[in-house]
Protein backbone atom coordinates (compact mmCIF):
# COMPACT_ATOMS: atom_id res chain seq x y z
CA UNK A 1 0.00 0.00 0.00
CA UNK A 2 1.42 3.37 -0.81
CA UNK A 3 1.34 6.06 2.33
CA UNK A 4 2.05 8.97 0.59
CA UNK A 5 4.50 10.87 -1.66
CA UNK A 6 7.62 11.98 0.39
CA UNK A 7 9.30 14.53 -2.47
CA UNK A 8 8.73 15.59 -6.14
CA UNK A 9 11.53 16.40 -7.61
CA UNK A 10 11.77 19.25 -10.75
CA UNK A 11 14.51 19.60 -12.85
CA UNK A 12 15.99 23.20 -13.06
CA UNK A 13 18.30 25.12 -16.04
CA UNK A 14 19.04 28.18 -13.62
CA UNK A 15 19.14 26.95 -9.76
CA UNK A 16 20.04 30.35 -9.02
CA UNK A 17 16.61 31.95 -10.27
CA UNK A 18 14.78 28.73 -9.10
CA UNK A 19 15.98 28.73 -5.44
CA UNK A 20 15.15 32.84 -5.75
CA UNK A 21 11.69 31.67 -6.34
CA UNK A 22 10.91 28.92 -4.06
CA UNK A 23 12.14 30.96 -1.58
CA UNK A 24 10.39 34.04 -2.16
CA UNK A 25 7.22 31.94 -1.61
CA UNK A 26 8.17 30.78 1.69
CA UNK A 27 9.61 27.68 0.97
CA UNK A 28 12.11 26.33 3.49
CA UNK A 29 15.42 25.70 2.05
CA UNK A 30 16.67 22.26 3.51
CA UNK A 31 19.84 21.30 1.58
CA UNK A 32 21.48 22.74 -1.40
CA UNK A 33 21.42 26.30 -2.78
CA UNK A 34 21.79 28.70 -5.62
CA UNK A 35 24.87 27.16 -6.52
CA UNK A 36 24.20 23.46 -5.93
CA UNK A 37 23.27 21.03 -7.95
CA UNK A 38 20.05 19.58 -5.90
CA UNK A 39 18.19 21.73 -3.79
CA UNK A 40 15.70 20.67 -1.51
CA UNK A 41 12.37 22.50 0.29
CA UNK A 42 10.31 21.17 2.92
CA UNK A 43 6.80 21.16 1.58
CA UNK A 44 4.85 20.22 4.43
CA UNK A 45 5.33 16.69 5.52
CA UNK A 46 7.87 16.38 2.46
CA UNK A 47 9.45 17.84 0.29
CA UNK A 48 9.97 19.78 -3.23
CA UNK A 49 13.33 19.30 -4.84
CA UNK A 50 15.01 21.00 -7.70
CA UNK A 51 18.03 19.02 -10.20
CA UNK A 52 20.25 21.21 -12.41
CA UNK A 53 20.31 20.31 -15.50
CA UNK A 54 21.79 21.19 -18.54
CA UNK A 55 20.67 23.58 -21.74
CA UNK A 56 19.82 21.15 -24.03
CA UNK A 57 18.02 19.15 -21.79
CA UNK A 58 14.45 19.60 -22.83
CA UNK A 59 10.95 19.09 -21.19
CA UNK A 60 7.49 20.19 -21.94
CA UNK A 61 4.24 20.57 -19.81
CA UNK A 62 3.73 17.56 -17.91
CA UNK A 63 0.88 18.49 -15.36
CA UNK A 64 1.22 20.26 -12.00
CA UNK A 65 1.88 19.97 -8.83
CA UNK A 66 -1.10 21.11 -6.21
CA UNK A 67 0.27 22.94 -2.78
CA UNK A 68 -2.16 23.12 0.15
CA UNK A 69 -1.74 26.47 2.00
CA UNK A 70 -3.35 28.11 5.15
CA UNK A 71 -5.28 30.89 2.76
CA UNK A 72 -5.14 31.19 -0.40
CA UNK A 73 -5.66 34.56 -1.30
CA UNK A 74 -2.18 35.85 1.43
CA UNK A 75 -0.78 33.31 -0.36
CA UNK A 76 -2.12 34.69 -3.38
CA UNK A 77 -0.73 38.02 -2.52
CA UNK A 78 2.72 37.07 -1.67
CA UNK A 79 3.08 35.60 -4.73
CA UNK A 80 2.46 39.26 -6.06
CA UNK A 81 4.30 41.25 -3.59
CA UNK A 82 7.36 38.74 -5.00
CA UNK A 83 6.73 39.60 -8.35
CA UNK A 84 5.19 36.45 -9.87
CA UNK A 85 2.43 36.82 -12.44
CA UNK A 86 0.10 33.76 -11.61
CA UNK A 87 -1.64 32.70 -14.52
CA UNK A 88 -5.06 32.51 -12.48
CA UNK A 89 -6.55 34.43 -9.89
CA UNK A 90 -7.98 32.75 -6.24
CA UNK A 91 -11.29 31.05 -7.20
CA UNK A 92 -13.33 28.46 -5.66
CA UNK A 93 -13.81 25.26 -7.48
CA UNK A 94 -17.08 23.30 -8.34
CA UNK A 95 -14.52 20.19 -6.84
CA UNK A 96 -14.18 22.09 -3.49
CA UNK A 97 -11.23 23.75 -3.47
CA UNK A 98 -9.99 27.32 -3.74
CA UNK A 99 -6.94 27.52 -5.66
CA UNK A 100 -4.80 29.47 -8.23
CA UNK A 101 -2.19 28.51 -10.78
CA UNK A 102 1.23 30.10 -10.90
CA UNK A 103 4.40 28.96 -13.32
CA UNK A 104 7.95 28.72 -11.86
CA UNK A 105 10.57 29.69 -13.51
CA UNK A 106 11.26 26.86 -15.52
CA UNK A 107 7.80 26.37 -16.65
CA UNK A 108 6.45 23.78 -14.34
CA UNK A 109 2.90 24.49 -13.40
CA UNK A 110 2.12 25.30 -9.40
CA UNK A 111 -1.39 25.31 -8.25
CA UNK A 112 -1.75 26.23 -4.39
CA UNK A 113 -5.29 25.39 -2.66
CA UNK A 114 -7.10 24.65 0.14
CA UNK A 115 -9.87 22.65 0.60
CA UNK A 116 -13.66 24.75 0.93
CA UNK A 117 -15.16 24.46 4.43
CA UNK A 118 -18.54 22.33 4.40
CA UNK A 119 -21.91 24.04 4.23
CA UNK A 120 -23.22 24.75 7.14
Amino acid sequence: MIEGISAVTLATHDMRHAVVFYRSLGFEMRYGGETASFTSFRAGSGYLNLIAQPEQREWSWWGRIIFYVADVDAFYDRALAAGCQPTTRPCDARWGERYFHLTDPDGHELSFARPLSPAA
